[in-house]
């Protein structure tokens, strides 16, 4: 089967659009049978973030899409860290160097900054103009006897191929023309990314490239290096941008856009890897709700389109309520959300006399198959409006009477009511019987005894609507607060 990869450098946070890459990489792999590795790119060793590596392979696993081979994992075709391959980088470029592709440069950081000035004075864009390309062995051999730092660029030769991308069709980039020669290995020994990627590429087997657009026109570069190694290229398929609604790149800079900041929120994995997908390519329609499952089976690579995908995260608690109901419907997902939600209350509501009672198991999942389809986060569920359910309120029997001196006898119809009540609860029904209740009172307006009631129930003035909440409560529930409170 095919093998990709995802390569980050560990730079920062995973964010959405490397998770996009990563997610499509990984689609592929399973869909075709095949691998998918992570390698992670450090060879920028200036921008390094301690921990970053780690960060990244975890927040994968968190969403779901878990590489086969990866420095935390290990594999066969290891290390997967290219600052552990620098043995590797030099003996490619000394063997490029050998065949007379690859040459070394010896200019100063001053004179290449020079020549950077004189081409944006010019308003051309700033390119290395090949000097030492031209140095003779002798020459060489002198400047190295000297000491002089030098790089190993790659020799860019007119004439290249065109390759085929899976996404974007046939294509070619005449990069001799508009670039200088690249370094391929800088004076501290470690290489850039055109030589990385490329030798890595090779020595993993990688088969397949799937890589953002903004590779594509380097790509005729690297195949000139597949060239000059005599090596078989892997075959290309560059993703488009993932952008904002509005167009514009996704703003790293507000930190909204990574994952650890999704997984704190409360959004489910599963909403994320739907809602990149959603606004790409890649499926034959859209539709919200797709599982990892469906994202694989309907994958197909050549209906990636070329134009940007549009991010709206406003849809996201849309998605996430969908992908949400999902969970509580499925019997063992449901599970982890009970006790998920058990700790939520218990954070929240903690120091406010939270009953066992309302944190065992049963009323718990209760609560969630009956609010289904009405949160998109679970931690909706112990906001403020919610905070009926976990807080049994304090409410004495005169509190009661003052709002209606019938107070015993209304406790004792709705009482009746919930122990008649075996089917489920609907709102609908419970108001029609309310009314019916209160046409048994002597004097009691209707608005009266739903004040009444809502007191009993709630301790509050304010909230959901009563029989809203009387469903969301159950029967058993209900029952029992308004037998405390009319005994107190």
């Amino acid at each position: 089967g095919p093998r990709v990869r995802f390569g980050p450098s560990p730079t920062g946070f995973l964010h959405l659009g490397g998770l996009r890459t990563a997610l499509y990489n990984y689609i592929f792999a399973k869909k075709h049978g095949g691998t998918f590795i992570l390698r992670v790119e450090d060879t920028d060793q200036n921008r390094l973030v301690s921990g970053a590596a780690e960060a990244i392979e975890e927040m994968l696993d968190w969403a779901g899409v878990p590489p086969d081979e990866s420095p935390g994992r290990g594999g066969p075709r290891g290390p997967y860290v290219q600052s552990q391959r620098l043995e590797l980088y030099r003996g490619a470029s000394a063997a490029l160097l050998a065949s007379g592709a690859a040459y070394r440069c010896f200019c100063t950081a001053q004179r290449l900054e020079l020549l950077r000035r004189d081409a944006l004075r010019c308003r051309h864009t700033p390119r290395y103009d090949n000097r030492c390309r031209h140095l003779t062995p002798a020459e060489v051999a002198q400047k190295l006897s000297q000491g002089l730092d030098c790089v190993v660029r790659f020799r860019l030769e007119k004439g290249v191929e065109p390759f085929q991308d899976l996404v974007y069709g046939w294509n070619k980039h005449e990069v001799a023309e508009v670039e200088g020669d690249p370094v391929i290995l800088k004076g501290d020994g470690f290489p850039t990314y055109h030589l990385a990627n490329v030798v890595d590429d090779h020595y993993m087997g990688i088969t397949h490239v799937l890589r953002g657009t903004e590779w594509l026109t380097s790509t005729s570069k690297h195949l000139l290096l597949y060239k000059a190694f005599g090596w078989e290229p892997p075959q290309f398929g560059h993703l488009p941008l993932l952008l904002n609604k509005d167009g514009g790149k996704l703003s790293k800079r507000q930190g909204d856009i990574f994952l650890e900041r999704f997984a704190r929120d409360g959004f489910l994995p599963e909403a994320l890897l739907d809602i990149i997908t959603n606004c790409g390519s890649g499926f034959a329609e859209k539709q919200m709700g797709r599982t990892l499952e469906e994202l694989i089976s309907q994958f197909e690579i050549g209906r990636i389109t070329t134009h940007s995908a549009l991010l709206d995260l406003e849809m996201l608690p849309e998605f996430n309520r969908i992908h949400l109901s999902r969970h509580i419907e499925n019997e063992g997902l449901r599970q982890r959300l009970i006790r998920e939600l058990q700790g939520l209350v218990e954070h929240v509501y903690g120091d406010q006399q939270v009953d066992p009672e309302v944190l065992e198991k049963e009323y718990v999942e209760r609560v969630l198959l009956l609010r289904k389809g009405h949160i998109s986060l679970l931690k909706n569920l112990v906001s403020s409006d919610y905070s009926y359910l976990w807080v049994r309120p304090s409410v004495s029997r005169q509190h009661l009477q003052m709002i209606s001196a019938e107070a015993d006898e209304i406790g004792k119809l709705v009482i009746g009511l919930m122990t008649r009540q075996t089917a489920a609860l609907t709102v609908e029904e419970l108001n029609k019987d309310l009314r019916s209740l209160q046409k048994q009172t002597r004097d009691t307006k209707y608005s009266s005894m739903m004040q009444l009631l809502r007191l009993a129930l709630t301790g509050q003035q304010h909230g959901p609507s009563v029989a809203e909440m009387m469903v969301t409560l159950g029967p058993k529930e209900v029952s029992g607060r308004i037998h405390r409170a009319l005994c107190s």
